[in-house]
């Protein structure tokens, strides 16, 4: 028999994303909402599609899922960001996988980039892909604040289907994430590390450039990739900035 699934989807203030992102995992047998008490609409469309919504104040992403995920009432999980869609052939594959007996536990899925309206076929974005497909009682993420990996207990697998991510909202909001994910990323960078100096605070971004915009083809992208890369230098440069100013107390 077909095994049953249960779609989580992570939300705070997302009212610009939350339908087309529900409305394509709509084949789920259960769909959780995992909301950060958000002041927009995102509850009062997610009402229309289920009944399974949970608030908690948010922490970092891994804290979230971990929560979210053991009170899910299905074998396995598809988790997705409220700004990403589950492609009809995505969702062809899962029901295929559900219809067997696969013997992984858990399944990479690759995402499909846009930024700036952009559809990103270098700049690394195209390489990018997580794990978004398991089984809820063999799971878990490491608890990180950001970029935490999912930890199984069994058989990993890649699928050959995208998720449709779309990763930009505005500049002003995405420099935003940034700054918000340096501080996190410093806070897991800061027993890893010596005092940053000035090879953290120039060499490294200005290597994460060069690697994004020459190497990983970022130029092919255009005025999108160009601009991906500096953010990403900006990024490192901005992260090692705080490091320092934690170890310094200048918090």
């Amino acid at each position: 028999m077909r095994k049953k699934i249960t779609a989580i989807i992570p939300t705070f203030n997302e009212e610009k994303n939350i339908e087309k992102a529900i409305q394509s995992v709509l084949f789920a047998d259960e769909i959780m909402i995992v909301d950060s008490y958000s002041a927009d609409k995102t509850l009062e469309i997610a009402r229309k599609y289920t009944k399974f919504i949970l608030q908690r104040e948010y922490q970092y992403s891994a804290s979230q899922k971990n929560w979210a995920i053991p009170q899910a009432k299905n074998e396995w999980i598809l988790l997705l960001d409220a700004d990403e869609i589950v492609t009809p052939e995505l969702k062809e594959e899962i029901e295929k996988i559900l219809d067997s007996e696969p013997e992984e536990s858990a399944f990479r899925v690759y995402r499909q980039n846009y930024f700036m309206g952009k559809k990103m076929n270098h700049s690394g974005l195209n390489t990018d892909k997580v794990m978004r497909l398991f089984k809820r009682d063999e799971n878990r993420y490491e608890d990180k604040y950001v970029h935490a990996t999912l930890l199984s207990d069994g058989k990993t697998g890649t699928l050959k289907h995208k998720i449709i991510h779309n990763t930009y909202d505005s500049f002003d909001e995405h420099i935003e994430k940034i700054n918000r994910y340096a501080w996190w990323s410093a806070k897991d960078h800061i027993n890893k590390n010596s005092n940053p100096n000035l090879y953290h605070f120039m060499v490294k971004p200005v290597w994460s450039f060069f690697w994004h915009y020459i190497v990983r083809g970022g130029f092919l992208d255009g005025i999108p990739g160009l601009v991906y890369s500096f953010t990403i230098m900006y990024g490192v440069f901005t992260r090692y900035v705080k490091i320092w100013m934690l170890k310094k107390g200048k918090v």
